[in-house]
């Protein structure tokens, strides 16, 4: 078991100022977690296009939670709820930025800090030209006992650029000497006519 300001310190990509926050709400120590979901059946199926080329792509991110606009915060029974928009900034095989909009849920009876919502990422896949994909699917969830963070990004819906689609997950990897949150990405994504 942690303590709230040991969680604070390992605390993430959801995000240091989020349990800054409510620390007042954190009790001393968290009990465990709920097993992390494995990939959707839908995502699969991405990779299965007739004629599609898939590629494997890694890179990291930095999420700029220093610079976040927060729209609300609600305490709730077991913690609080949040919501907020960040710039994400991606490098490797995604370079570009994600407009993060996200939902985040504090619980303190699970010990767990979850992220969902919306976002939309502007950039290239491996070289390709610039394209813009939304995700409302994606999943964010830090273990406040282990400080372990991990989630899963669906970027399926094309808005512009390519066809393409890509699904990555994401490891939390602390935080930057500015206190963003840092993370590496691994993942695959599909081009519907078989080129980047």
């Amino acid at each position: 078991m942690i303590s709230a300001r040991s969680a604070i310190a390992v605390f993430g990509s959801i995000g240091a100022a989020v349990l800054h926050d409510c620390s007042a709400l954190l009790p001393t120590e968290f009990g465990t977690t709920a097993p992390y979901a494995p990939r959707s059946a839908s995502a699969q199926r991405a990779a299965s296009v007739a004629g599609a080329r898939s590629i494997t792509v890694s890179g990291v991110g930095t999420d700029g939670l220093t610079t976040a606009v927060v729209h609300s915060t609600k305490a709730t029974p077991t913690g609080m709820i949040r919501t907020s928009t960040e710039i994400i900034e991606l490098s490797g095989d995604l370079k570009g930025r994600v407009l993060y909009h996200v939902t985040t849920v504090l619980d303190t009876v699970r010990g767990t800090l979850v992220n969902t919502g919306d976002q939309v990422y502007s950039g290239t896949v491996a070289g390709s030209a610039p394209v813009m994909l939304h995700d409302d699917r994606f999943h964010f969830e830090v273990d406040l006992k282990t400080g372990q963070e991990r989630g899963r990004v669906y970027l399926l819906d094309r808005i512009a650029g390519p066809n393409v689609r890509c699904t990555l997950d994401v490891v939390g990897t602390g935080l930057n000497a500015q206190g963003n949150p840092t993370f590496t990405y691994r993942g695959a994504c599909t081009f519907a006519e078989g080129r980047p």
